[in-house]
């Protein structure tokens, strides 16, 4: 009987030391494809609505204030050279609060140019279709905010005029990018909330591949994920994790309103007119 118990002991061990090789060949074969270790969450229009609305009104050192609170401090603060592109203090309209749409661009690594200009034209029309794509703008909806993390050391125009304003007619809320934009003259008239790192005049082929979309990336030095909070103004941009973003906008919420308060008593004790950010 014992003898039997250590044979079924054995035949166990075996198994599960079987079992184990086998996951681990799996694992090494999984990685040999490519493996993503975070996860993107998916949430419906509804969820995000209800998200953002508790973000109305709120500007990015409140928010800031928000992520001390909820033990996160000086996270997710984008590095200050990403700045607004224009910026309208009447209209505030240079203003962002949405949800993070991740774009990222890697510079290309296949032949950079034709070898006469005859085909220029289909070469670049193919590079604009297949390996440097605008695919992901089938993913864009009200509450979208697309954070592109570019190529930084390529002068491509990833962001121009154009396709900028045709985001926006699909329902951007703004585009924030590490790296450059061309065409700035014409996206300051077009009043599209745009952040970025510099002036650019480059084009994408040649220079720049689509290398993900909806997957983690990094923009000014922050991690930033599908379905994260994004608020920018003059101050900056900030990244919130989606998982503490209720209770940063609530707490948010209250600086905001003793802000205004308090400044609002500084402007009728100098009987200075009140304007949209006090009242």
């Amino acid at each position: 009987m014992n003898g039997n118990k250590v044979v079924l002991k054995a035949i166990l061990f075996l198994i599960l030391t079987f079992s184990l090789i086998l996951a681990q060949q799996a694992d090494i074969e999984e990685l040999k494809t490519g493996k993503r270790f975070i996860e993107t969450r998916v949430y419906s229009q509804q969820e995000n609505e209800k998200l953002i609305k508790l973000f109305e009104g709120l500007r990015v050192a409140d928010v800031s204030d928000g992520m001390d609170y909820v033990g996160l401090p000086d996270q997710g603060l984008v590095d200050p050279e990403i700045s607004s592109l224009w910026k309208d203090v009447k209209t505030m309209d240079h203003h962002i609060r949405g949800i993070a749409l991740t774009v990222r661009y890697v510079p290309a690594r296949e032949k950079r140019f034709p070898d006469s200009y005859e085909n220029y034209d289909q070469w670049a029309g193919n590079w604009y279709n297949t390996l440097s794509s605008e695919t992901w703008t089938q993913l864009i909806d009200p509450f979208s905010v697309i954070m592109i993390d570019d190529a930084e050391s390529e002068d491509c125009g990833s962001i121009g005029s154009y396709n900028i304003l045709a985001w926006y007619k699909k329902g951007a809320r703004g585009v924030v990018t590490d790296a450059s934009s061309r065409d700035t003259d014409e996206i300051i008239l077009e009043r599209v909330p745009l952040y970025l790192r510099e002036t650019g005049r480059g084009i994408r082929p040649g220079r720049n591949q689509l290398e993900s979309v909806q997957c983690p990336i990094v923009i000014g030095g922050v991690t930033v994920c599908p379905g994260d909070v994004v608020v920018a103004d003059g101050d900056g941009v900030i990244v919130v994790p989606r998982k503490v973003a209720k209770e940063v906008a609530q707490y948010a919420q209250n600086v905001l309103k003793n802000d205004k308060n308090a400044r609002r008593s500084l402007y009728q004790e100098m009987d200075r007119k009140l304007d949209k950010t006090v009242k």
